[in-house]
């Protein structure tokens, strides 16, 4: 989906997704201590927002500017501050500095795009900080519930892992999991791919 079309999807007053913080993104860093972080592909700004109160310095990133209003809005009622900035994820640009956490959930591009886009993720990890990549399996496809249909716009785990190398991190988990959904037929489990890793703190190299 392009930009105006997502512009669309966010249109109405409701939220497209959950206010709730994924599942992964709350379990994956209950260990670490709250600083600088970026949520990039922010749409609504849930994730966001769940970090900001939780003592997080957050950016979140969009190219939708219907999708970051209604993420501005979701902080007022919060009562948290947040940084939004409009822009596609593989043409942003990080800050010198960094970030301590760089979270791209759901970031379902093809490619080339989405090599370029994971490759800005992973280069905006500060030293001693730590990239968190969720997102709809391949295997779903044949094997989980939802998500796209398009074949091209699916994750796997080896592929996340390649960027993380390249980049010069360290991966400390990188597997497929399940994340169960509820629907009008039931409970469903719908295959994702998570990898999480970190970059040395004493520097950008290996």
């Amino acid at each position: 989906m392009d930009r105006d079309q997502w512009d669309e999807r966010y249109g109405g007053d409701e939220l497209v997704w959950t206010s709730t913080a994924n599942e992964f993104l709350v379990s994956e860093v209950a260990d670490l201590p709250a600083g600088r972080a970026v949520d990039l592909a922010c749409g609504e700004g849930r994730n966001a927002v769940w970090l900001a109160e939780r003592g997080w310095k957050v950016t979140g990133v969009d190219f939708s500017p219907v999708g970051l209003a209604k993420a501005q809005r979701l902080a007022e009622e919060r009562q948290v501050d947040v940084r939004w900035v409009e822009s596609a994820v593989e043409e942003w640009t990080a800050p010198p500095d960094g970030f301590d956490l760089v979270a791209v959930l759901y970031l379902q591009l093809p490619q080339p795009e989405r090599s370029v886009a994971l490759a800005v993720a992973a280069a905006a990890v500060a030293p001693g900080g730590t990239l968190l990549v969720v997102a709809h399996d391949h295997d779903n496809l044949t094997r989980g519930f939802g998500g796209p249909s398009e074949e091209a716009v699916l994750y796997s785990v080896d592929d996340v892992i390649d960027v993380a190398d390249a980049a010069g991190l360290s991966v400390q988990r990188g597997e497929q999991v399940v994340r169960f959904v509820d629907s009008e037929s039931g409970r469903h489990g719908a295959i994702d791919t998570l990898v999480r890793a970190v970059r040395s703190v004493y520097g950008m190299g290996r």
